[in-house]
């Protein structure tokens, strides 16, 4: 039993449970090993027994149906025609001595007369089991007695049945083996003639000398024993199979030969019949398999072959069966839904393919187009006193960084790259900074210009078209230094971002410094605020054409839209945050054109009758 159980571990094989017993144990320690083979989950039962013991368990199993179990025998029982008899192990595999016919043992039986069979104890005994009757006056009064007209030919029995004959023909092949070592003693060939000393008395030693050295054919098989004394080793294998009648029958399925070479010693073929009935190989297996994508994790407190398989965790794959661990994917791979194999992450970023995409890129569009109109507008209509009384140098290049500001949120859209990076930044800061000043410029220019209606004033003579023209200049200067500083300290680059999403990669341009990014925030925000105040405190002067009521309402829209995008900003995963910066880009910059120009537009195209000098005069 330890042998088999040492080359089981080897071939991988579990063993469930391992139970031996005697005849001699009482019938609770038979009946305790039965309940064990009817509970267990083993499929297959190898047994090493004598047919005495495992007689004891199957009738013990036959008395209660147990689950169908594929049997392997030993040498010992799986031959034995007493056995057959237990038809619910039909398909057991068994090893067997190889069987043999004995020359003329078969028609030695069947010629058995009555007087010959009383002559040999031995014969009797078989004579009576045959005929269920005794021979001679051994018999009782209630038996049956044998009248001699019993024919062993009409019978069919397992005793006259030679051909399963196993361990007879061992015998039979011993008697041999000792008679041609004692002839090897006593007889010597000399000159192609034998010559045998039969009056010399041999010793055992001898023979057994001689016997280690036989080497012969007997009956179509060859006898010859190795350096040990171990003949070579020579098996059957057999199966149990119905017949048409019913009855179990010794079917021979395969041969083992240890005297051939390696990989040939063993044959077996096809034509096995399993457990009830099967021709396919049973499968004994505590757990099935895990699957790729699982893990095995043994079950506590049972045999190394019970496990769960559990499914591997995300981000881990296992691609193999019966895999003890699961390996995690490459940084920027992530398995597939059976969590078998790594695939590379998807690449997100805000696309012009997507339909977020087109519709920003719509509104950028369109914004530049309506900024353009409205600058085609005023240029036609330069000379009318709405557009003259506007600054309408500064309202030309509010227009013109309008249009910029539209487009630059173009260059969000797209997969980053080093120059997208550093350019949607920067482009959108420097646009931005160049509108809040025309806006600022044509703010100053409005309080400037009701300042130098006051007797004695001259401020305009200090804040004309040259000042304006600086102050546009220097404010978008600092704003063009702030980044330049920025892009040459640490400038924005692509970055592909592994942490907000597991299962796909988000294409990004990360700030590089985030001071700059701030700063140049920062700075549009002052100039907003700073915009913001000066058109509160001119929106009560008089007259027609203070546009500071509409320089008001675009701050106030501008400032509520960018204090909204700071959390928005923060808060959005992926790509939209871009789609958040973009739309804080063109939602501020509709916000100018519209409440900056929309109203003088109106006026020009649908109440020329307001276009004039009388009526912008007019105070209210």
């Amino acid at each position: 039993m330890a042998s088999f159980l040492n080359a089981a571990e080897k071939e991988g094989i579990c063993v469930e449970y391992i139970e031996s017993f005697y005849r001699t144990h009482p019938r609770s320690k038979i009946q305790r090993v039965a309940d064990v083979v009817r509970r267990s989950t083993a499929m297959v039962i190898v047994t090493f027994a004598a047919a005495a013991e495992i007689g004891l368990l199957l009738e013990e199993l036959s008395s209660e149906p147990s689950p169908p179990r594929q049997w392997l025998g030993s040498e010992a029982w799986a031959t034995n025609p007493d056995m057959l008899r237990f038809s619910f192990c039909a398909g057991t595999i068994g090893v067997g001595i190889q069987k043999s016919v004995i020359p003329g043992l078969r028609e030695f039986l069947l010629d058995l007369s009555p007087s010959e069979v009383a002559a040999s104890p031995l014969l009797t005994g078989f004579w009576e089991d045959v005929f269920n009757c005794r021979l001679g006056k051994s018999a009782a009064t209630d038996e049956t007695v044998c009248d001699g007209t019993e024919d062993i030919q009409t019978v069919k029995s397992p005793y006259t049945d030679t051909s399963q004959l196993r361990i007879t023909n061992m015998v039979y092949k011993a008697v041999y083996a000792i008679a041609h070592a004692i002839h090897n003693a006593v007889c010597q060939d000399t000159n192609s003639t034998t010559q045998c000393d039969k009056i010399t008395r041999i010793e055992s030693k001898e023979v057994l000398t001689h016997l280690k050295k036989v080497n012969f054919s007997q009956n179509g098989y060859d006898v010859s024993f190795d350096a040990n004394g171990d003949p070579v080793a020579t098996y059957e294998l057999v199966n149990w199979q119905k017949s048409e009648s019913g009855s179990i029958e010794l079917v021979t399925v395969g041969f083992y030969d240890a005297s051939l070479p390696v990989g040939q010693e063993f044959r077996i073929n096809k034509n096995i019949t399993w457990v009830e009935g099967r021709t396919q190989v049973p499968v004994s297996v505590c757990s099935d398999s895990c699957h790729p994508g699982t893990r095995k994790v043994l079950q506590k407190g049972k045999p190394i072959c019970c496990y769960d398989c559990i499914p591997c965790p995300e981000g881990e794959i296992s691609n193999v069966t019966d895999s003890p661990d699961c390996f995690p994917c490459p940084k920027e791979f992530w398995p597939n839904s059976q969590r078998d194999t790594c695939f590379p992450k998807p690449v997100e970023f805000l696309s012009f393919d997507e339909v977020l995409g087109i519709i920003l890129a719509a509104f950028s569009l369109g914004g530049a187009c309506l900024a353009i109109i409205t600058a085609a507008v005023f240029f036609h209509h330069r000379t009318s006193p709405i557009v003259r009384a506007n600054n309408s140098e500064l309202s030309f290049l509010l227009l013109f960084s309008l249009t910029l500001c539209f487009l630059c949120s173009l260059t969000f859209i797209g997969a980053p790259s080093d120059w997208s990076c550093m350019l949607r930044h920067t482009a959108f800061g420097i646009t931005f900074v160049l509108c809040i000043s025309c806006v600022l410029g044509k703010t100053i220019v409005v309080l400037m210009a009701f300042k130098a209606t006051l007797p004695g004033s001259n401020v305009m003579k200090w804040f004309g078209p040259p000042q304006q023209r600086l102050t546009v200049v220097s404010f978008t200067f600092i704003q063009v230094l702030i980044c330049t500083i920025w892009l040459v300290v640490s400038p924005p680059f692509p970055k592909k971002n592994l942490t907000i999403y597991k299962e796909r990669i988000i294409l990004e341009c990360a700030l590089g410094s985030a001071i700059g990014f701030w700063a140049v925030l920062g700075y549009i925000g002052l100039l907003a605020v700073f915009c913001l105040v000066l058109a509160v405190l001119a929106r009560k002067l008089p007259d027609n054409f203070n546009e500071a009521k509409l320089i008001t309402f675009s701050m106030l829209i501008f400032c509520a839209v960018w204090i909204t995008f700071i959390p928005a900003y923060v808060s959005s995963p992926g790509k939209f945050t871009v789609a958040v910066e973009i739309f804080a880009i063109l939602a501020s910059s509709f916000g100018l054109i519209v409440c900056i120009f929309a109203p003088k537009c109106f006026i020009i195209l649908f109440k020329p009758d307001k276009n004039t000098k009388k009526h912008l005069m007019n105070k209210n």
